[in-house]
């Protein structure tokens, strides 16, 4: 019997380019507690962990770091104007959803995997149009642990009753590439997204500039797994 691919796909910085939202948002809560802006350039770095490492990133980079109880306060002020904000400036990634409905037609299973909370994900997805693409949803919150555990990799196959042994897990940070070497599943990183690290030294088993390249560099994953 065939076993059916499980793909499942990072959100921000890997199916859209949320980075400007984020970086107001971020601007916005940091100049409420008299910190200074921070530049986009530099706001695409400190994206990855969910919106409290956001703004734990953010007051280390501007001054004192901020202690456990004020990153509660920056969290919940974070999300409550990121949900008002959620895609004036984002956008898909080009390619994309051409590559979405090829998968779509091949009848693979689909799902987001990400470290954004949940509510707020479901949000971003339907206002991009991609949820038609997406049964399956495991945000930040969803579960008690977040990636780089592989609980949420694991949860997302299940829900989608997929097959780990062919499941792919598509990122653009380390969050996501160590959450897929620790559930023991293929990965392709994006070179566009956020991350500290250079994409090439994440260790994924396959490396994208662009999803023009996405279906070939999945094929040739999935004939090895």
């Amino acid at each position: 019997m065939t076993v059916t691919p499980t793909i499942l796909f990072d959100l921000d910085g890997t199916l859209a380019d949320t980075a400007l939202d984020l970086t107001e948002t971020m601007n916005v809560v940091l100049a409420k507690h008299g910190r200074a802006r921070v530049p986009h350039e530099r706001v695409r770095e400190m994206v990855g962990g969910g919106a409290r490492k956001i703004m734990e990133r953010g007051f280390t980079y501007t001054g004192e770091p901020a202690s456990e109880e004020l990153l509660d306060q920056l969290f919940e002020e974070f999300l409550d104007y990121y949900g008002d904000h959620l895609a004036d400036h984002t956008e898909i990634f080009d390619g994309l959803v051409t590559a979405l409905e090829t998968l779509e037609q091949r009848g693979y299973k689909l799902g987001v995997v990400t470290n954004k909370v949940e509510g707020l994900s479901l949000e971003v997805i339907k206002l991009l149009g991609l949820d038609q693409f997406f049964p399956v949803l495991i945000g930040g919150d969803t579960l008690p642990v977040r990636k780089p555990d592989p609980t949420p990799i694991f949860e997302a196959v299940s829900r989608l009753k997929g097959d780990r042994a062919c499941t792919v897990m598509v990122g653009d940070s380390p969050f996501d590439i160590d959450a897929a070497k620790n559930a023991g599943v293929g990965s392709i990183a994006v070179s566009f997204g956020y991350t500290d690290v250079p994409p090439a030294e994440m260790g994924a088993d396959r490396l994208i500039d662009h999803y023009d390249e996405f279906l070939p560099a999945l094929d040739s994953l999935l004939a090895e797994l």
